[in-house]
């Protein structure tokens, strides 16, 4: 399926999202039988030619080879070794491994005199534009994006809802062209695996933006649980907070909080919907495999 934005201009060739998830949430609830290609193709209404080109296009990988991604033995083993990422990172400083994400996407947080104003007189552009997840809402300041959500079980409603509840003294301006082309740069359809750099405008009370910021620190390909970022911030009874604090993202992705899952390897909990989280996690598994 060609998407094309809200302006008619030619868009980013992505597939048929929708049926991706579908066929996510088929291979997850038929794990025991590990369905075959034919099968998890007719989950979807779809040959099994079709599907495994469409698949393709979208991860560079066959459903067949997406399913170790979603295997309990898959997760829990990336857990097992990003703890030890996690270990090495406070070793280096908070600033170990997960250093190249640090780098292309950093932020400042509102000081208390602004929270305090919450946005008030604060020009926030947005828009709706097609991304490798469906649709997103992207929405920028003129000091960095300062939110990123996705449809999907939510309508378009309850995210703008979201967005001018997280900033209700803003003065919003729906722009699509520019959201457009901001979602376009943080999903590249070719070049390097990392685009940005990325600067984002964000809102939250010193503990969320801790616990956002560790989120920065987990590579791309990489898992970890949500007691490991309670303990890599010091706080290690803390890891409902850190829940909380992960659940409040406001921009999905950039501030990778789909990388973090319970510490049974279940991949489950996500703002934007749990089929979205496995694609996610499969996604970048299979882009850095």
């Amino acid at each position: 399926m060609t998407l094309y934005d809200t302006q008619g201009l030619t868009a980013r060739f992505y597939p048929d999202y929708e049926r991706i998830e579908q066929a996510i949430e088929y291979i997850e609830s038929h794990f025991r039988s590990q369905p075959g290609l034919e099968e998890i193709a007719q989950s979807v209404h779809l040959s099994k030619f079709h599907f495994d080109r469409m698949f393709k296009q979208w991860v560079g990988i066959s459903p067949i080879q997406f399913q170790q991604y979603m295997t309990l033995d898959y997760t829990k083993q990336k857990l097992r070794e990003s703890r030890n990422l996690l270990d090495t990172a406070l070793d280096a400083g908070l600033s170990g491994p997960g250093r190249l994400h640090d780098l292309f996407v950093t932020f400042e947080a509102m000081t208390p005199g602004e929270f305090k104003k919450q946005g008030q007189g604060l020009e926030i552009d947005y828009g709706f534009s097609p991304s490798p997840f469906g649709e997103c809402l992207t929405a920028s300041t003129r000091r960095g994006i300062c939110f990123l959500g996705f449809t999907g079980p939510q309508t378009r409603d309850d995210i703008i809802s979201q967005m001018f509840s997280t900033w209700p003294g803003a003065i919003f301006k729906e722009d699509p062209l520019s959201a457009n082309a901001l979602t376009k740069k943080i999903f590249p359809v070719q070049g390097p695996s990392t685009p940005g750099p990325f600067h984002l405008h964000l809102k939250g009370t010193n503990f969320q933006i801790n616990v956002w910021k560790a989120l920065l620190n987990i590579p791309e390909g990489w898992i970890t649980s949500y007691r490991d970022i309670a303990s890599y911030i010091g706080q290690p009874k803390a890891f409902r907070a850190v829940a909380g604090a992960i659940a409040r993202n406001p921009v999905a992705y950039l501030i990778p909080c789909h990388r973090v899952i319970s510490r049974s390897g279940k991949i489950h909990h996500y703002r934007w919907g749990a089929p979205k989280k496995k694609a996610m996690v499969g996604w970048e598994a299979a882009r850095t495999a």
